[in-house]
């Protein structure tokens, strides 16, 4: 699958969000809000029950993507993580979990009733509708450490450098992997105009690429660090502070290689989607408890981490060198 891990940042965003209509934050009083709080620098191992929504994506018992707790019976991750299959019993979900290598008696291991691929995925334009719906066949007790995150209405828009966080189990290099214990890894970053991110993607002898930044799509980085991105952590969550409440609005999708130079990671705009995700819930029954299979006992990951063919652009390292500066002075010039 894709890949998109995590890039590092230390901070120093502005933030900030917009929206039209009157009930934009109608959350519960469930999502969105861990235990834990308190500033997060950049780059360091996350605190346990700080992001209580990140799930991982196992195939065959072994991870392959992130993913997102949205419901007691729905995890939310991207479209590409499914390219092998789309038989639900392929895939488990882990919950709770803060390193891989050891669950606690906080940890799940959640089957998979349900898949819902976005049937436009990869369609129209490259990685175009980047999403899948996970239907659990048990419904997940919430706690201090399981809890799902807010999903952000049709008309929540942020604004230019808004401050998000990204979070995963990937890669930290393109040849290496995540130290045992397999501890969460997050990182800042910063919403990138539209536009200002397409300027990473186009070829060198042409205006326009195959590799653009779409409408259902949202660019977020950080120029100023050089940290870059990493396969692993395809489908996990981008999550920004709204109203003291995390809301999930981003899915990671695809970016360059995470080597220098540095360049944007592409998610899946998750407002984009809205309609789509409920219309899709609301057509799915709830499952049959009495039909589950054994849910099992959460597993201990090695640190062998199965990983498929990542997505990314062959744009021209020259090209992208020179448009770093120029974009690095834009971003400045924004703040």
């Amino acid at each position: 699958a894709p890949f998109v891990l995590l890039m590092l940042t230390f901070g120093g965003s502005k933030t900030g969000a917009h929206h039209t209509g009157a009930s934009w934050l109608v959350v519960s009083t469930v999502c969105g809000r861990p235990t834990v709080t308190g500033k997060i620098f950049g780059g360091k191992n996350s605190p346990d029950q700080r992001w209580p929504w990140q799930a991982s994506l196992l195939y065959l018992g072994r991870h392959i993507c992130g993913a997102t707790l949205i419901d007691a019976f729905w995890v939310i991750s991207a479209a590409h993580c499914f390219q092998k299959s789309h038989e639900p019993s392929d895939y488990q979900i882990l919950l709770g979990y803060h390193q891989l290598q050891h669950p606690t008696e906080h940890s799940l291991c959640m089957t998979v009733n349900r898949i819902i691929v976005h049937s436009d995925f990869n369609k129209h334009y490259f990685m175009g509708s980047d999403i899948a719906l996970l239907q659990l066949h048990l419904s997940v007790n919430f706690t201090s450490h399981v809890l799902p995150a807010c999903l952000p209405g049709p008309n929540v828009e942020l604004l230019s450098h808004t401050s998000c966080w990204i979070t995963g189990w990937g890669m930290v290099t393109e040849q290496e992997f995540l130290a045992a214990p397999l501890q969460l890894q997050e990182g800042e970053v910063g919403i990138i105009d539209s536009n200002i991110c397409n300027m990473y993607f186009q070829s060198p002898d042409s205006n326009s690429s195959q590799f653009s930044v779409h409408e259902d799509m949202l660019c977020a980085g950080d120029l100023l660090t050089g940290k870059s991105i990493c396969r692993g952590d395809s489908g996990g969550p981008l999550v920004c502070k709204l109203n003291s409440t995390w809301f999930l609005m981003g899915l990671s999708s695809w970016s360059l290689a995470c080597r220098e130079p540095i360049s944007p990671s592409i998610f899946t705009r998750l407002t984009y989607f809205s309609n789509w995700i409920s219309e899709k819930q609301r057509a799915s029954p709830s499952p049959d408890p009495s039909s589950a299979p054994p849910q099992g006992k959460p597993p201990a990951l090695s640190d062998c981490i199965s990983l498929g063919p990542a997505h990314k652009p062959r744009t021209c390292t020259t090209l992208v060198f020179s448009q770093s500066f120029l974009l690095l002075l834009i971003s400045l010039r924004a703040l």
